[in-house]
């Protein structure tokens, strides 16, 4: 990590580094870093990897349409925000569900792909300035998909959002990285893969489902929902070690593809996230999602 430690959070609990990178550092990353990723990286905020994989993505907007629904009732004509929406593939895949759509996104580049998909209301952005939040209109669902870990004050960002954007019965949805989990540490001991996940100044921030969980209760939500998403290390478990290996990767994520692709199509998809939802409990899978509403 060169000039970082990781260190546990004093207020909050979470595993972060520090000394905590600059405002400038974290920009450039947003800006530049997080979007010139090669398709065979497997970067979810790829655009040609959600075009490919479109099954799949659509699949998570689904499922948080499904567990939102399920809170809120009908989502039909629901305002939706997206904090930090890159190519706006959610947003998209939401107008076209009859919810009304707008976020912030730092990348100017994303914000002119938005705008020219149909997305009117959407603007380049800091998503951790102050006045980012205010006088907008108070919205029934926001959206923090990989954003969190980025973020230098994640829990002031939470606030804002609370005090500013969200509505009291909204709900907020927030999906990162699940990291220090079961697998992924034996996987680190066994194959001597040095904290890989471990990478500043672009992740900021590590959690696990108890320590978002607590960092949420602690700035003023209730969680609704807890789950996970499947549980990549596994296969390093397995012998396929995919960490520095673009190849073993792309065959890893095509097998997980597959696995949630049958089980869908071919009725189970409750199942599969009844799985996911028991993932959750274990603080094991790849992805940490949580459903939370602000403390009535």
């Amino acid at each position: 990590m060169n000039k970082y430690q990781l260190i546990s959070d004093p207020e909050f609990g979470y595993l972060r580094v520090d000394p905590k990178p600059s405002k400038k550092e974290v920009e450039d990353f947003y800006k530049k870093d997080f979007y010139i990723e090669q398709e065979s990286k497997i970067n979810d905020s790829s655009l040609e990897v959600q075009i490919k994989d479109k099954f799949f993505f659509d699949s998570r907007w689904q499922r948080i349409y499904d567990i939102c629904e399920s809170i809120l009732g009908n989502l039909n004509k629901k305002k939706v925000y997206d904090v930090g929406f890159g190519f706006a593939q959610g947003l998209i895949y939401y107008k076209n569900k009859g919810l009304i759509c707008s976020g912030v996104e730092p990348s100017s580049e994303a914000v002119e792909y938005a705008k020219q998909n149909g997305l009117d209301n959407v603007f380049v952005g800091d998503i951790e300035g102050g006045k980012t939040y205010e006088n907008q209109s108070k919205q029934d669902l926001v959206l923090l998909i990989n954003v969190l870990e980025h973020l230098r004050n994640p829990a002031d960002v939470l606030i804002q959002i609370k005090n500013n954007l969200l509505k009291k019965e909204g709900v907020l949805v927030i999906d990162v990285p699940n990291e220090f989990n079961a697998f992924q540490e034996v996987a680190n001991t066994e194959f001597d893969l040095k904290e890989w996940w471990v990478s500043p100044p672009g992740h900021i921030n590590y959690f696990t489902v108890k320590s978002l969980a607590n960092l949420l209760e602690k700035t003023g939500y209730e969680i609704k929902v807890k789950e996970s998403s499947f549980p990549m290390e596994m296969f390093m478990l397995f012998g396929e070690v995919y960490v520095g290996d673009n190849e073993i990767g792309g065959n890893c994520h095509k097998k997980r593809k597959n696995f949630e692709e049958l089980l869908i199509k071919n009725g189970h998809k409750k199942k599969l996230y009844q799985l996911y939802e028991k993932l959750a409990e274990l603080e094991l899978g790849r992805q940490i999602t949580i459903y939370a509403q602000p403390k009535k």
